[in-house]
């Protein structure tokens, strides 16, 4: 880190140069497709740019730099994100000091990487998700250089710590504790694209958060691929319990939330710690995928489905009243009609008040890409509009039983179709809509619940 802030000061030289030649300063503009993990490498990568003197536009037509941190879980968006190269492309024919990034798991795809640099030849910069801190020597090259620059090494094992971060609000963040995965589920291509599990040290958490803490962050999650394998790779004698625990104790914090969990790794202990830690929010994201043994099998989940229903089970005795969401992918290759009536039964049994749903989408690279479908395209879509209808009714039902409640709602935004409605969570994590001023943004409120929505909550500011 110290020899990429030397050529962050050396970016930074040259964007003031910039900044006095032409009367602005030099803009950057950053898109995020996929999940939390990529939400926060964009809060590093904007971090850096920040500290390497740009300024920020969501306009890639006003931008001197575009970077697109991209996913690579699922087809579509792949597919996202070539298109708007496409149109980047015009933008750059006009401005052609224009510096055009891509990075992320997409990229660390190397045939994704030489198609881009193939079709895409206006792309400038390419770097995969172990080369995120790399970012300022690769920038620098790039804004020196006439052709692309690539870096999509694999270097599992290496954490950089102390990189600049900027987030978008100071009282919620997203702190990584443990990168990569082990599992190898059979559809997934996190484990190639993200590498084998590293944990952070838990000393270099703890300041991170106590530092935020510090700054007015009231609410932390903890993130990871798979959060209940935390310290597996460690020296030191910890689990992530433990860590759950020793965030809890850190003043200044009021709410801990964490994603995601891996059902066969879901221990007693860690369900004991959910419960005991009073600054715990009440939510589990627990994926399931499917609810027949043997397509759990081939997908290589490590579990059964009444193993994961116990897990369940054993979750809602020691906290009644927790939030359950989970995923769930509709028409793995070999997963047939009757296999799929397992997965509704999972539904109806748990009641999750929220699921994130998927087609299967085939990924170069994984065992289950070889697969033949047994179902047609027109049978998939049935069965997912199936899993919608049946989880909607339980959400529905679920937000009902809020009416009348009064919770204490964190603030988190204006509402995008009406200014004078702010959004914010309550500590299980639903979706609460209210009348409120912009001076409640970031502070916690009572608010009394009047209208039940499938996927969010309406209510009014208690006295």
């Amino acid at each position: 880190m110290n020899e990429q802030r030397a050529y962050l000061a050396k970016i930074k030289e040259e964007n003031a140069r910039f900044a006095a030649a032409h009367g602005h300063e030099r803009l950057a503009c950053t898109r995020t497709y996929g999940c939390q993990q990529n939400e926060n490498d964009t809060e590093r990568i904007r971090g850096m740019l920040e500290e390497a003197g740009f300024a920020f536009t969501d306009d890639e037509n006003k931008a001197e730099l575009v970077i697109y941190n991209t996913c690579a879980v699922r087809e579509n968006a792949e597919q996202r994100v070539l298109g708007r190269l496409g149109l980047l492309k015009t933008i750059k024919a006009e401005r052609p000091d224009m510096i055009i990034g891509v990075c992320g798991c997409m990229v660390q795809q190397e045939h994704i990487a030489e198609r881009i640099k193939k079709v895409h030849n206006h792309v400038d910069l390419i770097f995969g998700t172990h080369a995120l801190y790399r970012m300022p020597k690769l920038l620098y090259e790039a804004m020196r250089s006439k052709k692309a620059v690539v870096d999509i090494e694999n270097s599992d094992g290496e954490i950089a710590e102390d990189i600049p971060t900027k987030r978008d609000n100071r009282f919620q963040a997203w702190v990584s504790v443990m990168f990569g995965c082990n599992n190898f589920c059979s559809y997934c291509v996190v484990p190639y694209v993200r590498g084998r599990e590293r944990s952070r040290r838990s000393a270099d958490i703890i300041a991170e958060i106590k530092r935020l803490a510090a700054d007015g962050c009231t609410e932390i999650s903890l993130l990871g691929q798979n959060v209940n394998s935390y310290g597996k790779d460690l020296d030191e004698n910890i689990d992530f319990a433990d860590l759950l625990r020793m965030v809890n104790e850190i003043e200044g914090v009021k709410r801990i939330r964490f994603m995601t969990s891996h059902p066969k790794d879901l221990s007693d202990k860690l369900i004991d710690a959910m419960a005991e830690c009073d600054k715990f929010c009440r939510q589990l994201h627990l994926p399931f995928q499917a609810g027949n043994d043997r397509v759990l099998k081939q997908m290589n989940r490590g579990y059964t489905k009444a193993e994961y229903l116990d897990k369940i089970r054993r979750v809602k005795e020691k906290i009644p009243d927790i939030f359950l969401s989970t995923d769930v992918i509709v028409g793995f290759p070999t997963e047939t009609n009757e296999e799929f009536e397992d997965t509704l039964d999972v539904l109806r049994e748990v009641e999750f008040d929220h699921i994130f749903s998927f087609i299967y989408s085939r990924r170069e690279g994984t065992p289950a890409a070889k697969l033949d479908f047994v179902l047609t395209d027109e049978e998939i879509h049935r069965n997912f509009n199936r899993l919608l209808e049946v989880q909607n009714e339980i959400s529905k039902r679920k937000n009902e039983e809020y009416l009348g409640r009064v919770e204490e709602v964190l603030a988190e935004g204006v509402s995008p179709k009406d200014s004078t409605v702010l959004s914010g969570r309550c500590a299980s994590s639903k979706i609460v809509n209210f009348k409120g001023g912009e001076e409640l943004i970031g502070k916690y409120v009572k608010v009394k619940i009047t209208e039940a929505m499938t996927w969010s909550l309406n209510g009014e500011l208690a006295e």
